[in-house]
């Protein structure tokens, strides 16, 4: 099932579990505006490429839309659209005032120069500056896009609009960016653990860990597992899968990574199989890389007790029926990963008020909210009877439905 059949399917179930008049579920559910462009420009050669860029902003009704900005060949209307609105949930779950957008650039990034993509990024940010705003809209990075993708887009508004760096977050220190913003997600992530389990009577301290997926997320989740005495067993990403049942030393294995730029050959642990990691045995797993990796073909044979989606959408809808019949906890996308955007939410207040943090506030007003928003989800659980995905997004789509109300939706 793709990305946006499986959003849908979950809001409407969350919808009937609230029992949403059938005109404000519909509103919900249509996007507040698509924006389609051309991007053309010269490239380092002279000659003239065009690539096609999207915007679509899903809903305004909690504040200004907000949502990453992805450079992939694949980017397509459908996945573009899915991932909007699981940010207007997931914003909303995290109780930060905005509403929920994506965007992209159907592009391949390493098969462009420096230069050819700055010029992408400046041309597709003056088709779209006067849609995005510190009041309107905040883009940041997302997959193939970095910080300096955002000074450029800062730069490019700043041209229209005046100096504005809450326009965009996820920007470098040295353009207000705040500390603690690179290692969010991956924290958040550990913190939404510690929260489930201390729920369990557990800790971090002494269980098993597979991690899926050794980008950003991953390595700073693993990083910090570590520091906590998890034992992380197994690891994987596009480059290979490593192994060790007494528990990797993550600081050498980051090592290994950013020398030989890949997991395999690390000497303190054995190579396997990367279709292997979903279903190696672990107390705990978390996919932080693509989506729909958890299907009907593997899930039946997943170990893990407890499942910490760290990537978007990584279990398909018929894996989570066979996962929860297994008695295996999922603590879903919408909360586990909505570390990032909440940083990204200090961010441009930092930015706003022109008063910047260290880092040690950033953290601990992280904990604050993601342990928060996780005691907000039990609370929906205990009173609908449902799961953690349908606490979830019950909870989202409560706000996200009770401020379009009270903003008076039909005027």
């Amino acid at each position: 099932m793709n990305a946006l059949a499986a959003t849908n399917r979950n809001f409407m179930k969350a919808a009937r579990i609230l029992g949403l008049d059938s005109k404000i579920e519909k509103s919900l559910l249509i996007p507040f505006r698509e924006i389609k462009v051309e991007c053309t420009i010269p490239k380092d050669d002279g000659t003239l490429v065009s690539y096609v860029g999207f915007r679509v902003q899903h809903d305004n009704a909690r504040g200004p839309m907000k949502g990453g900005i992805r450079y992939h060949p694949e980017v397509d209307p459908d996945e573009v659209n899915a991932l909007a609105q699981l940010m207007t949930w997931k914003t909303a779950v995290a109780d930060i005032p905005y509403g929920g957008a994506k965007g992209g650039i159907g592009c391949s990034p390493k098969d462009l120069s420096t230069s050819e993509l700055e010029r992408l990024t400046r041309v597709f940010t003056q088709k779209i500056h006067d849609l995005i705003g510190v009041n309107a809209d905040v883009p940041a990075p997302d997959m193939g896009t970095n910080a300096q993708t955002m000074a450029w887009i800062l730069d490019e508004y700043s041209k229209f609009h005046g100096y504005s760096p809450a326009v965009v977050t996820g920007k470098p220190i040295d353009l207000g960016g705040s500390l603690g913003r690179e290692a969010a997600t991956g924290r958040g992530v550990v913190y939404a653990t510690e929260a489930l389990l201390a729920e369990h009577g557990k800790s971090i301290k002494g269980l098993t860990f597979a991690i899926q997926g050794f980008g950003n997320v991953g390595s700073w989740a693993a990083r910090l597992i570590h520091e906590r005495g998890g034992k992380v067993v197994a690891v994987s990403d596009i480059t290979g899968a490593v192994k060790n049942p007494n528990g990797i030393n993550i600081l050498d294995l980051l090592q290994h990574k950013d020398a030989t730029g890949k997991l395999a050959d690390f000497s303190g642990a054995d190579a396997m199989d990367p279709n292997d990691l979903l279903t190696h045995d672990c107390d705990v797993l978390i996919p932080c890389a693509l989506g729909g990796v958890l299907n009907r073909e593997n899930a039946g044979d997943v170990k893990a007790k407890f499942i910490i989606e760290a990537a978007n959408h990584p279990t398909d809808p018929e894996a989570d029926e066979i996962l929860s019949k297994k008695g295996v906890t999922i603590l879903p996308d919408i909360y586990a990963n909505a570390g990032g955007v909440t940083v990204s939410y200090f961010e441009w207040v930092q930015n706003i008020q022109g008063f910047m943090w260290d880092e040690e506030k950033v953290n601990q007003e992280l904990k604050r909210y993601m342990t928060r928003a996780f005691h907000n989800i039990k609370g929906l659980c205990k009173s609908h009877n449902c799961d953690l995905r349908m606490g979830a997004f019950t909870l989202g789509v409560n706000r996200v439905a009770r401020a379009t109300l009270l903003r008076g939706w039909e005027a």
